[in-house]
């Protein structure tokens, strides 16, 4: 068997996910004004259909916001379905502020506040299409380190 370095012979960066929502234009208010987000990319060929991205400010990770129903001409993605993903996960240094922050927005969380766990302090929200995000925040003495 060949060592894992001749398998993958490239050095990769993960750069983009896609969402999968219902309605592209509230997704994109939704996660420019009340999550923080900024638009990355927002692209409409002549003829063609909108592409557009967001994530977080000063990083290179984008969010592709795809419109449900969707046709691609390899149908591809005629199975996708909004909210049916685990939750991606924001790393954030003070999951507590971010909670208050997102929360009086109208952000929606699952829980009433912040959980406190061995590995960190979590909370959950949604957004309008049912799509999870998990803020973690790493305790200040990890115990794997």
């Amino acid at each position: 068997m060949w060592p894992i370095q001749f398998l993958i012979p490239m050095e990769a960066r993960v750069y983009q996910i896609t969402l999968v929502v219902r309605d592209q234009e509230s997704a994109v208010r939704y996660y420019t004004e009340k999550v923080g987000f900024e638009i990355k990319t927002d692209f409409t060929p002549p003829g063609g259909e909108r592409w557009v991205t967001v994530g977080p400010k000063g990083q290179d990770i984008e969010m592709a916001l795809y419109p449900a129903g969707r046709g691609d001409p390899n149908g591809w993605s005629a199975q996708w379905k909004p909210g049916t993903l685990p939750p991606l996960v924001l790393r954030v240094n003070d999951c507590r502020a971010v909670f208050s922050e997102l929360k009086a927005r109208g952000v929606e969380f699952k829980q009433e506040e912040p959980e406190e766990h061995p590995w960190g302090i979590s909370c959950t929200f949604s957004d309008p299409d049912g799509n999870l995000f998990s803020l973690n925040q790493l305790p200040e003495s990890p115990a794997w380190k």
